[in-house]
């Protein structure tokens, strides 16, 4: 066990505020799904980046391990300790430090929220754009370490291209502050991009400096049915040419998936009549435009080449927040369903039908009668391949084929030079497929930096690396 002095310490270094126990503590040693369960002699909350100092240097004394975490909405279990580490939550770290509308720039602790710092880019008539499922929940400072990406990576990239700079402690409990607004700072490498993506395994982000951007002044949201991917990655195309590259977001959805919300999720219908796959699309401008009819004409035009079988726009913001519930509730409408195969990939553009079509014939061969689930990002190729239970296969049957499962498709993910983890990281789950499937050149390189930064294995041991 760890020394009690040094835990009384660390517990005097963020106050009585910044300890938690009970039912404040139970919850973030659990991965949200219930598929980890972790342990920690201390859960600890610091209420600034200097505590956070402090409680590094504690630790970097004592030996002792660090899990950073944001809102524990991880889907890899980087975010949960396993081996008895100090869980370290930034979840008191909320302030929005400064907001830069002409600048289009916004600073903020690593504890605000995505939605909060949305609402405060809102409040300055901006857009901070990234939006994804648990943007009510999820933490900068876990988005920035994961590198998250969501709906609009199409438009606004992940976010990797929307942070200008960083506040880091360092694993010798040293404060980097990289807190610059600048578009151009060609002095040397750029640091910041090494925590970006990092999960928490070289240092604790404790604040950063995001883009903004225009905020849309008009938007158009459509539904369109499509007899297969290869005809909606035509589709996209069509629609950022006649849109002038418009396209904010640009959704899959395959049949299977839609069927389990219209089933498991209320208060959703079919926008048209069944169709194998569906897309979901967005436009957005900083200027009113005529996107609707700019849209209209553009899947006008897909019907005319075939690549479009049915359609529907959003005439009220009413209509359109029933369109993307049918997108945010897709693994609502598989939870009830039980255990599901989930993958997170990604390939160029160009082969995500392919990676749709082989992976699902893979899938066939292990679990026959197995139901895809294939939904997400295909306008920046990033598919959330699922699979879940033939309806005549033992629920123990079908999880004892999962990691089968997920290695074909991930087989079937290498052999079109794609990867195993588009936007949820590597974590544990991840890791040591990662290591087997990356290059021996690659994994020493990525294994140097970490030894450079955190040489004693402060941060986030046992996970990515």
């Amino acid at each position: 066990m760890y020394d009690k002095g040094t835990l009384d310490q660390i517990r005097a270094a963020v106050g009585v505020n910044g300890v938690l126990d009970g039912a404040d503590r139970d919850p973030l040693l659990e991965e949200w799904r219930g598929r980890w369960r972790g342990a920690s002699p201390l859960v600890v909350a610091p209420g600034s980046t200097e505590e956070v100092a402090a409680v590094v240097r504690l630790c970097a004394e004592a030996g002792i391990a660090i899990t950073p975490q944001g809102g524990n909405t991880g889907l890899v279990g980087g975010q949960i300790p396993f081996k008895d580490e100090i869980l370290l939550t930034l979840r008191r770290m909320t302030r929005i430090r400064e907001v830069d509308a002409a600048g289009g720039s916004m600073t903020v602790d690593a504890g605000v929220t995505v939605a909060a710092a949305q609402d405060a880019a809102a409040d300055a008539d901006r857009l901070f754009p990234l939006s994804l499922g648990s943007e009510g929940t999820c933490q900068i400072g876990g988005v920035v370490s994961t590198n998250a990406g969501g709906v609009n990576v199409l438009r606004y990239g992940n976010m990797r291209d929307l942070v200008l700079g960083l506040e880091v402690v360092t694993a010798s409990g040293e404060i980097w502050n990289g807190l610059r607004a600048l578009r151009k700072d060609n002095t040397g490498y750029d640091l910041k991009q090494l925590f970006i993506g990092a999960e928490g395994t070289l240092g604790v982000v404790t604040g950063a400096v995001l883009k903004l951007f225009p905020r849309p002044k008009e938007t158009a949201v459509g539904w369109a049915s499509v007899p297969s991917p290869r005809a909606a990655v035509d589709l996209l195309a069509l629609v950022q040419d006649a849109s002038g590259g418009l396209a904010s977001s640009f959704e899959l959805i395959g049949r299977q998936g839609l069927e389990l919300v219209l089933k498991n999720v209320p208060e959703t219908r079919d926008p048209l009549a069944p169709s194998p796959w569906s897309v979901l699309i967005e436009l957005s401008a900083g200027e009113t435009s005529g996107l609707a009819e700019r849209l209209e004409a553009a899947l006008g035009a897909g019907v005319e080449r075939g690549i479009v079988t049915d359609a529907t726009i959003a005439r009220s913001e009413t209509q359109a927040a029933a369109l993307w519930k049918l997108r945010h509730e897709m693994s609502a409408g598989m939870k009830p369903e039980g255990f599901a195969v989930k993958c997170d990939v990604s390939t160029a553009l160009s082969k995500t039908p392919d990676l749709i079509e082989r992976a699902t014939a893979a899938v066939e061969r292990i679990a026959p009668g197995a139901r895809i689930v294939a939904f997400g990002h295909i306008g920046d190729g990033n598919i959330h391949y699922d699979a879940c239970r033939p309806i005549n296969m033992s629920p123990e049957d079908f999880r004892a084929r999962g990691d089968d499962i997920e290695r074909a498709v991930h087989d079937v993910v290498a052999a079109l030079d794609g990867s195993i983890s588009a936007e949820h990281g590597l974590g544990r789950l991840k890791r040591a497929e990662n290591a087997d499937r990356k290059s021996p050149v690659e994994l020493a390189l990525q294994r140097a930096v970490k030894d450079a930064l955190d040489p004693g294995g402060l941060f986030n041991p046992g996970k990515l690396l």
